[in-house]
Parts: C-alpha cells; sequence; structure tokens
C-alpha cells in the first residue's frame, strides 16, 4: 500500500502548519496552494502520529565483564608472586628496563605484596565497574591501558631505579575517570557532593600507598590520576 502522504503544508508567510486540505492560510490568509486535493470517500485520514525523537542509548554496559576480568587478572598476578612463583623483576619493573617494554604491560597485574594487590582487585571490581556500567567496556579497557601502563612506562622512564609494580595507577585512573563526570554533575546540581567523598578517601590512600609498599611507584601513581582526571574531564562533557 503507497505511504499516506503528508497532511499539512507550511505557510510561507507565517510558518504555521496548515492542513493541505484548505488553498488559503487559516491564520494570515496568505494562498498557500492553488488547488487543494480532493477529500476522500470517508472523510480525510487521520493526522499520522508522530514518532518521539530518541535519544542515542549510552555505552554503558549492565554487565561489567571488562571489570571482572580486570579484577581477576590482577588477582592471578598477586597470587603468583607472593607464593615466590616468580620473582618481582621476572614480570615487572623493577631496575632498569634494558629493552624489555613488554614488561611495562604486566607490572599493573602484579604485586609481590598481598594488601597492596588486594587493593589493586577491589578498585578494579569497584571503580572499574562504575566506569564500565556508565561508558562501556572500551572505555575501562582505556582508561586501564593510558594510566595503568602509561603509569608504568613513566616511572620507567622518569626515575633513576625504577621500581613500578601493580595497580596504583591503573586505580587513581579509574577513580578520576568516574569522578570528574560525577563532579560536574554535582556543579550542575544532578547529584549531591557526599556521594564523591568515598572517591575522595579511595584516592588518598592509594596515593600514600607508595610509603607502605615501596613496589608502588608515586610516578605511576601520580601520572594515573592525572591522566584519569584528563579522561573524565573529556567524558563530561559528552
Amino acid at each position: 500500500m503507497a505511504e499516506d502522504p503528508d497532511l499539512f503544508v507550511v505557510c510561507r508567510s507565517c510558518g504555521a502548519e496548515v492542513s493541505r486540505y484548505v488553498t488559503e492560510c487559516p491564520y494570515c490568509g496568505q494562498r498557500v496552494q492553488k488547488r487543494a486535493p480532493k477529500i476522500p470517500a470517508g472523510g480525510a485520514p487521520a493526522p499520522r502520529r508522530r514518532e518521539p525523537r530518541r535519544l542515542p542509548r549510552l555505552p554503558g554496559s549492565d554487565r561489567p565483564m571488562a571489570a571482572i576480568v580486570l579484577a581477576v587478572l590482577c588477582a592471578a598476578g598477586t597470587l603468583i608472586l607472593v607464593p615466590g612463583l616468580l620473582s618481582p623483576a621476572q614480570v615487572g619493573i623493577v631496575g632498569p628496563v634494558d629493552g624489555q617494554w613488554w614488561k611495562v604491560a604486566v607490572s599493573p597485574f602484579v604485586a609481590p605484596n598481598l594488601w597492596y594487590g588486594a587493593l589493586g582487585v577491589l578498585a578494579m571490581a569497584s571503580f572499574g565497574t562504575l566506569v564500565e556500567r556508565r561508558d562501556g567496556p572500551i572505555v575501562l579497557v582505556a582508561v586501564f591501558v593510558i594510566c595503568g601502563m602509561g603509569g608504568v612506562a613513566a616511572a620507567a622512564a622518569l626515575e633513576t631505579v625504577p621500581f613500578a609494580l601493580g595497580a596504583n595507577g591503573a586505580a587513581l585512573g579509574l577513580i578520576g575517570a568516574w569522578a570528574m563526570p560525577e563532579a560536574r554533575a554535582v556543579g550542575e546540581g544532578r547529584r549531591e557532593w557526599p556521594e564523591l567523598i568515598p572517591a575522595g578517601v579511595c584516592a588518598a590512600v592509594m596515593l600514600l600507598v607508595p610509603f607502605a609498599a615501596p613496589e608502588a611507584s608515586p610516578t605511576a601513581g601520580l601520572v594515573g590520576l592525572a591522566a584519569g582526571l584528563a579522561i573524565g574531564a573529556l567524558l563530561g562533557r559528552r
């Protein structure tokens, strides 16, 4: 069946929408068409219902599988090092890189200290889940790579004797990436500021970790936090 013609025409004089079955605009009297079409038997067809304009679907994920995978990898890396199955120097940045830059990709997952490794797992499970639910798995993985691995790479390049193991850079990056859009929402009145307190507490704890765990690089943490805040600022403008 042929699609019904449009039931309205636009008056060129006043811009109003008028029925296509009239020749003059009822608002300004301007002639809108030379002749009106015949009304079909049974009267004019019912006006066509206009579909509401749909907003684009957000990329968030209801099932944060990427966050779970990252948390499991961090837990596995800790469980390998803590019993002494492998030495930290074999898989992570301990001392000069000596061309073994593949360790930059592995270091965020390995922590020779049990409580430090547990902090990384909790960060992936909590803030990683929040970021993935809001922004999707691609953003989560990008934040982990840029902040976690980028922080380790910065420590390896800038520190005289680099010692960068564990996910402190990735954890701080995730906290920053999650908190910046939420802070923007607080400024716009869409959130309450107490919702940001847990993020601030967790960030403070992760920034203090290098004082208790020498294997956690302060350079990696600061670079990861700065990168996470920058990413969060971009996400907040979306």
